[in-house]
């Protein structure tokens, strides 16, 4: 493939190892892993890509699992050039490289309230916008203006959330697009006030979830009426194993990689799982966590 791509200022690297970085530490190598240098360099180098090459933008790889062929095509990872925040009101603009973290903290810092959930979601504000991530009572939609998108074909448009066409955990993007910038909005509020919000949400989060463990984000999307994890708890799957690839005892709509799990594994177990929840309630668990690559 290496004829067809174009030479970008920014780093094009081959058989780049995602397991480094990806939350669940496994999967096959992206065939080419590209960082740009800033907006402009992502689209020249999109715009000069052959169509026929696939793409993939991955953030900090919180809600991903790889498969264990690895990802074709380009895997584009944006640079922590393009992680700045600022500030201009009740307005928090954030590259959609910084993670949720920061953006909650600049919110709080300059007295804006609402973003506090963004403390709970361990992403990168990109991949909140792209599947309208959501925590402790509130989602992406709730306080996005709008959106910065490079399209696959090079081309730079800024979109309203309406334009987005967010649903539960869904947005309208193609896989291609590209999230590149973000702009938030809260109400006023006191930094102190806000800030306890958030230190309520990391406590709730560290005493639910398996956070200290090789694991990813929410497997399952509620159902309409139910969640996820009493589904999966009611079928008997709490700890269920396949080959170091488990269900998370502390919080059921987890999977953890035990050390020896590979990105195959993982998703077999959330299929397995998916399979003995039909069974037993009926209800079709739909995957929330994406899956990438060739097996």
């Amino acid at each position: 493939m290496s004829e067809t791509l174009p030479t970008p200022r920014g780093t094009l690297t081959q058989h780049a190892d995602l397991s480094k970085f990806i939350w669940f530490r496994t999967g096959g190598p992206a065939e080419y892993m590209f960082r740009p240098d800033d907006v402009a360099d992502l689209s020249d180098f999109l715009a000069a890509l052959d169509p026929g090459v696939p793409v993939m933008p991955v953030g900090v790889g919180s809600n991903l699992i790889v498969r264990s062929g690895g990802v074709p095509g380009v895997t584009v990872r944006l640079s922590k050039a393009m992680a700045t925040i600022t500030v201009d009101g009740m307005r928090v603009r954030a590259g959609a490289a910084a993670m949720g973290i920061s953006v909650a903290s600049a919110a709080r810092d300059a007295g804006i309230a609402s973003l506090e959930f963004l403390r709970g979601i361990p992403g990168t504000a990109g991949g909140a916008v792209r599947m309208n991530a959501g925590a402790y009572g509130s989602e992406v939609v709730d306080v996005l203006v709008e959106a910065t998108v490079v399209r696959r074909g090079g081309t730079v448009e800024t979109l309203s959330k309406d334009e987005l066409g967010f649903t539960y955990r869904h947005s309208n993007l193609n896989p291609g697009d590209i999230v590149v910038e973000a702009v938030f909005e809260g109400r006023p509020g006191d930094p102190r006030d806000i800030g306890a919000r958030m230190d309520e949400i990391q406590e709730k989060r560290e005493a639910s979830q398996p956070t200290r463990t090789q694991t990813g984000g929410s497997t399952f999307k509620n159902p309409d009426g139910g969640k996820a994890w009493q589904l999966v708890d009611a079928a008997g799957c709490r700890g269920l194993t396949i080959d170091g690839a488990q269900v998370s005892e502390k919080h059921t709509n987890f999977l953890i990689n035990t050390g020896t799990a590979t990105g195959n594994a993982i998703e077999d177990l959330g299929d397995e799982v998916r399979r003995r929840v039909k069974a037993h309630s009926g209800v079709d668990l739909t995957w929330e966590i994406e899956r990438v690559g060739n097996r």
